[in-house]
Parts: structure tokens; C-alpha cells; sequence
């Protein structure tokens, strides 16, 4: 049982990030999935109701059930990430003037997209 202060804490974490995935649904920038699976997270600790709440919206709850359940990424959100990573990589070869920092950071990025690619895709409920 966590305090009334943890709890508070908590839920405003919850919010604030599913706030932000809601943006992130519109802005193209933003992460959807990582702010629901943070406030999922979150919300689980302090507000559990809230929690399954987003776990069954029928925008949200899929994409956050499948991660939970599997740590699988539907196929859109996959090519959506490659797509960003690529526009990324492109910004940071042509304006980061630091040679090993750009290299590393390409580097960084190229690691994330192989392990993006590398995640299971959700079982279809057909």
C-alpha cells in the first residue's frame, strides 16, 4: 500500500503522460506508445482503474496490451519509427559538426532502428 502522496504523484505522472500521448497522436513528433506505456506504468501504481482504462481504450489499449504482453510493435508504428530515425539520422549527418558525436549518435540511432525491426508484430485477432 503506497501513501496518499505517492499515490497523488503517481496519478499526475499518469495523466501528464497520457496527456502527452493524446498529442502524440496528432502531432507527428511526439511518441504516442512511450507516453501510454509510461502512463499505463504509472497509473498502475496509482490509480489501477485508470490503468485498465487505457488498457482497453480502442485507440490505445491495443498498441499497450500487445507491448505488455509480447513486446510486440504493430507494423505501422514500426515503419512510422523508421521513417522519423531516418529523418533523424539525415538532420544529424548534415548539421552535427562533431565528427565522433555524429558518428556515435548515427550509430545510437541505427541500434534503435534494429531493434525496433527486431520486435514482434502483434498476433491479429481475426
Amino acid at each position: 500500500m503506497i501513501g496518499p502522496v505517492r499515490r497523488a504523484l503517481y496519478l499526475t505522472l499518469a495523466w501528464l503522460s497520457f496527456g502527452l500521448g493524446v498529442l502524440g497522436a496528432f502531432l507527428p513528433l511526439l511518441p504516442t506508445t512511450c507516453f501510454m506505456l509510461v502512463a499505463v506504468w504509472a497509473a498502475s501504481k496509482g490509480s489501477p482503474r485508470f490503468a485498465n482504462w487505457i488498457r482497453s481504450h480502442p485507440r490505445f489499449g491495443p498498441t499497450v496490451v500487445a507491448w505488455e504482453e509480447s513486446g510486440a510493435i504493430p507494423r505501422h508504428a514500426k515503419w512510422l519509427a523508421m521513417t522519423m530515425l531516418g529523418i533523424s539520422i539525415t538532420i544529424l549527418a548534415f548539421t552535427v559538426s562533431l565528427m565522433w558525436l555524429k558518428v556515435a549518435l548515427i550509430v545510437g540511432l541505427m541500434g534503435l532502428a534494429i531493434w525496433i525491426m527486431t520486435r514482434p508484430e502483434p498476433v491479429s485477432s481475426s
